[in-house]
């Protein structure tokens, strides 16, 4: 039985909403005030938690200009800059955490953060990060596993590009070295990812093969992915966040706008609702509606001893007849009193 979980004081599954991460990634534009302003416009949303990246690019990558360190997919978003370059761009200031942690929860939602190496979770632990997120190109670095699961803190893992054997290695890993409280979320790490590539049946799998929480960290553009997984059981959502996608950002291509992020709050909240569980036959609220079904009426005023007829006895609205089922049966009886036009159909009436 998955056991539910709680960081900071957001429950995480157990038919509880599922906890929305707005992810700010490099969309700051390398400016402060633009972070800041990214996190109020995220509370505003419904979101419970944002995220940071802790990284430099030194701690990343080298600084290398050929071959593999050079990004030259002509599909990649990032397609002639090398990986030192983008991490430059991307990153967010060491010296902003604390404050950007402090703002965030001034709002009233929990702040994390994902950490690249093993330096930055010494780091992040100097600041009482309430859990870990890992990303999915580093779910196979053991050391940086290790180094968060001995936090005991939870941790949030994208499965990416790992296959079942690897995520199974990297659990161990985690569950080996104290991590008790674990989720995965189901990623596609391409950027912008399609549709097409999420293959969110993968989640219910991924709960029942490691007993944990599940989500999604979604990489695709719209809302339409992360409501659906949550019909799947994704108990976490994470989306990448941008102020206007029109000013750009490392990110923006697969962001979500404020007023988007709203409805992915609202309409993740819906499908969770939606869900259920397995019921046939009428809702409380739909009790009063039994009446407007279809029944069998009286449609032409008859006399004792006239006999039934398609003509005289019809399946009609409301519904306080007999079931139109009886239809068959009753036709040729006769009925034993007089009977007016729009009277429902009773056995005693033949």
């Amino acid at each position: 039985m998955t056991n539910n979980i709680t960081i900071g004081d957001i429950p995480i599954g157990g038919g509880h909403p599922p906890m929305i991460i707005a992810e700010l990634s490099g969309n700051h534009h390398q400016s402060l005030d633009t972070a800041k302003a990214m996190i109020k416009a995220a509370a505003s949303t419904g979101v419970q938690a944002i995220k940071l990246q802790t990284y430099t690019p030194d701690t990343i990558t080298l600084n290398v200009a050929r071959d593999e360190f050079l990004i030259t997919d002509a599909d990649n978003l990032w397609q002639g800059k090398t990986l030192y370059q983008l991490y430059g761009e991307a990153m967010t200031p060491w010296e902003w955490h604390q404050a950007l942690f402090e703002y965030a929860a001034s709002l009233g939602l929990l702040a994390f953060s994902t950490p690249f190496d093993e330096t930055a979770v010494e780091f992040l632990e100097s600041l009482q990060v309430p859990c870990y997120k890992i990303a999915s190109f580093e779910n196979i670095d053991h050391g940086l596993l290790r180094a968060v699961a001995r936090t005991g803190k939870p941790v949030i893992m994208s499965t990416g590009m790992a296959d079942v054997a690897e995520l199974a290695e990297s659990v161990q890993v985690l569950r080996d070295n104290g991590c008790q409280d674990l989720i995965l979320l189901k990623c596609t790490s391409h950027y912008p990812a399609d549709p097409v590539d999420a293959n969110l049946m993968t989640i219910p799998h991924l709960k029942q093969l490691f007993d944990c929480q599940v989500g999604l960290s979604d990489h695709t553009a719209g809302i339409g992915v992360a409501v659906a997984a949550v019909t799947l059981g994704a108990s976490v959502i994470e989306k990448h966040f941008v102020l206007d996608r029109a000013a750009g950002g490392v990110d923006s291509a697969f962001s979500l706008q404020p007023e988007e992020f709203s409805a992915l709050v609202t309409e993740c909240n819906r499908a969770r609702i939606a869900v259920g569980h397995v019921r046939y036959g009428c809702t409380a609220k739909e009790l009063d509606s039994r009446k407007f079904r279809r029944s069998l009426y009286i449609s032409q005023d008859l006399k004792a001893g006239d006999v039934l007829t398609v003509d005289n006895l019809r399946s009609v609205r409301p519904g306080l007849g007999l079931a139109p089922k009886f239809l068959p049966q009753l036709l040729g009886k006769t009925v034993n009193q007089n009977v007016s036009a729009g009277t429902p159909m009773q056995w005693e009436l033949i």
